[in-house]
């Protein structure tokens, strides 16, 4: 495995690859939800990049930049065993300029939901996948279902650019009780981690009332609201909505994504349910 720091040095490697690439971007900390991903890769293509970068342009102002877990060394030696082919590690100033182009989620899209709650999130996400994929140029690239708005603002993203890459969504990996995998859970204590478990068996609570014939949004999202309202600190949402995160009144089987935030303790957790 190679690891490369220097953006123009991938982008030289890349020419000579004969065969397609699959990208895994990431931003390190990695776990088994990251490892189902580089899997997929390994299986789907001749080569597999995997990036660690924690990008400053998706935090706002008082989150977790300088405390979200870095765990460099782990990663590397995750990344040597799963097969992966070149780890691109680059630094802040070899990704970032001054005074440089910005690329802006869209006006609806971007700023519902975890937009807006982190309004400008998305601008920063976008603007490094972007910079990624023209540095690594992936035949395809793989992203968790558990970021379900990012998932479909960078699929978006490749439609509306013209973008040369498929979009490859792998679906949400859990630990044995169900809580979704994600860097964060490490700030969680073992209390905090038994209360977080009121996200996955909410959205189990929501698909159950689906598979009643419950399909009225407002019934299922107060039936939900109530549920995690038991045991999280702070619910910033339940929401229903379809695929193209548009609002709807009646569940869309095939087309529809319960999601919920919420805050255990100090940290913030994400998941959904794809019906």
């Amino acid at each position: 495995m190679e690891i490369i720091k220097d953006a123009k040095e991938l982008k030289k490697i890349r020419k000579n690859l004969k065969g397609s690439v699959g990208f895994v971007p990431t931003m390190g900390a990695l776990h088994d939800g990251h490892l189902s991903l580089i899997k997929r890769a390994r299986e789907e293509n001749d080569f597999v990049i995997v990036s660690i970068f924690v990008n400053p342009t998706q935090f706002l102002e008082g989150e977790d930049l300088d405390k979200y877990p870095r765990k460099e060394q782990a990663d590397i030696e995750i990344c040597k065993r799963a097969g992966v082919d070149i780890l691109f590690m680059p630094t802040i100033n070899s990704i970032y300029f001054k005074d440089e182009l910005k690329i802006l989620a869209p006006q609806i899209r971007g700023y519902i939901l975890e937009g807006a709650k982190r309004p400008g999130h998305f601008d920063g996400v976008l603007q490094i996948v972007m910079k990624l994929f023209n540095i690594t140029t992936p035949n395809r690239a793989y992203f968790g279902k558990k970021d379900a708005q990012q998932l479909a603002l960078i699929t978006q993203m490749v439609h509306d650019y013209f973008l040369d890459v498929e979009i490859i969504p792998c679906e949400i990996v859990r630990d044995e009780n169900g809580l979704a995998l994600s860097s964060r859970n490490a700030y969680l204590s073992k209390e905090e981690k038994k209360r977080a478990l009121s996200l996955s068996q909410a959205l189990k609570l929501g698909a159950n009332m689906v598979a009643k014939g419950i399909l009225n949004v407002k019934a299922i999202k107060e039936a939900m609201e109530k549920e995690l309202l038991k045991s999280v600190d702070k619910l910033d949402y339940v929401a229903i909505v379809n695929r193209a995160f548009e609002e709807i009144e009646q569940v869309e089987i095939g087309n529809t994504i319960i999601l919920v935030a919420a805050y255990v303790g100090t940290t913030r957790l994400i998941d959904n349910i794809w019906i």
